[in-house]
């Protein structure tokens, strides 16, 4: 292992990887939720996860990754997803992200996601796979190509889940179904293998989980469907968000009441009013007696939260964040390696000489314990880096292939 700065390492890696008395693994539980770098980031991305994801820093051990391998899915054209995975990141962190308070990466910058997501799929039948209803909305919209990877995604969806010991996953409604595969992978795993993963609960949120498009509101809200009347994006300017909301449907009746089966259009301005004032869709209907002022209302709410996050996005260019991005994968780079090394337990592989690597290494080893897996080592149980997953595969294959 070549360190061309180790004292930079040992100072990136004592910051990641320690954790004070008030944030310790026992005490905070770990998260990890990730976004599609496909498409333009519309409110729904918002009020059902990036909104929530900025509040969740605050008491979760918190991993946001961008997940540019699931975007591969659906064909891209060269160059699409690198673009894409910069806008995204843009967003994030003008979204309230912060990159010191959350591990914040790009999926594909740690390859044991892709390794463990063949041993996930070991352990998932083809039953589960088939009914997964975004197989089933995605490839039936598709009249050309459908992959293979699009109906084999909910494994790798699996391994960015528990490669990192997670304990909660925020996700829309609409996900709920491939985090409930991803509990029942981990269960059969650990009963056919002995304990290895640990068994993940989803958080949905209680307004916004699932925004549906103004004009379909059967439809969830989405960046794959075309619905530009219907879908109001994170940089849309003020006259367009106004624009679309006096346009969004309703009904007949004219009466203001919370009721999803039977007024799904006036019960979506609610639940989209509610999410972006913290506030409760059946009581906000109590203030209404007309779908104008409603409608009004829903459009002031949106520009207040919208306009502070698109003046962050202005400010942000293309170099600033790649270069975020390459630091981070820095960081991670020499984390994982220190977790290899620390999960084989082989103190004679540690470089010879390399005092900053070996300081950084006993500091690593004498973190607080989280007992998981009894079998594996301290550190490889607690410590927070932001790739600090090699440990975790490791041990996985040791399990399947012994």
């Amino acid at each position: 292992m070549i360190l061309s700065d180790p004292e930079g390492f040992r100072a990136s890696l004592l910051r990641y990887g320690s954790m004070n008395s008030s944030q310790t693994a026992s005490s905070r539980p770990r998260l990890f939720s990730g976004i599609q770098p496909s498409g333009s980031t519309h409110l729904g991305n918002y009020l059902g996860a990036l909104k929530n994801w900025k509040k969740l820093q605050d008491d979760h051990d918190a991993l946001y990754c961008i997940v540019d391998l699931h975007a591969l899915t659906l064909p891209k054209e060269p160059g699409e997803v690198l673009t894409g995975t910069l806008e995204i990141a843009k967003m994030l962190l003008a979204a309230g992200i912060d990159p010191d308070r959350s591990a914040f990466f790009v999926q594909s910058h740690v390859p044991e996601h892709s390794e463990l997501c063949w041993l996930m799929q070991t352990v998932t039948s083809f039953g589960e796979l088939s009914r997964m209803t975004q197989f089933k909305d995605k490839s039936g919209r598709s009249s050309k190509f459908v992959s293979a990877a699009l109906f084999t995604y909910p494994a790798l969806q699996a391994a960015d889940i528990l490669l990192y010991d997670t304990d909660v996953v925020p996700v829309g409604d609409d996900q709920r179904q491939h985090v409930e595969l991803s509990r029942d992978v981990a269960i059969r795993f650990n009963s056919r293998f002995g304990e290895t993963f640990v068994v993940p609960e989803h958080k949905i949120p209680e307004a916004g989980a699932r925004v549906m498009d103004l004009q379909r509101p059967d439809n969830k809200m989405s960046k794959s469907v075309d619905s530009p009347q219907g879908t109001i994006g994170m940089l849309d300017t003020p006259k367009e968000i106004e624009k679309k909301i006096k346009r969004a449907v309703t009904d007949n009746d004219g009466e203001v009441r919370y009721d999803r089966e039977t007024k799904p259009g006036v019960s979506n301005l609610l639940e989209i009013l509610a999410a972006a004032t913290d506030g409760n869709a059946e009581d906000l209907a109590n203030n209404y007696t007309q779908y104008g002022p409603l409608k009004a209302d829903t459009a002031a709410a949106l520009i207040e939260i919208l306009q502070p996050i698109q003046q962050r996005v202005a400010e942000l260019d293309d170099a600033e964040v790649t270069a975020q991005l390459a630091r981070i994968k820095g960081i991670g780079d020499w984390t994982a390696q220190i977790y290899l090394l620390a999960c084989l337990g082989r103190p004679d592989a540690w470089p010879a000489g390399d005092v900053a690597l070996q300081t950084a290494m006993q500091h690593a080893l004498s973190l607080p314990d989280r007992p998981k897996a009894p079998e594996m080592t301290t550190l490889a149980q607690n410590w927070r880096p932001l790739r600090a997953v090699a440990a975790r595969l490791l041990w996985a294959y040791y399990r399947h292939l012994k």
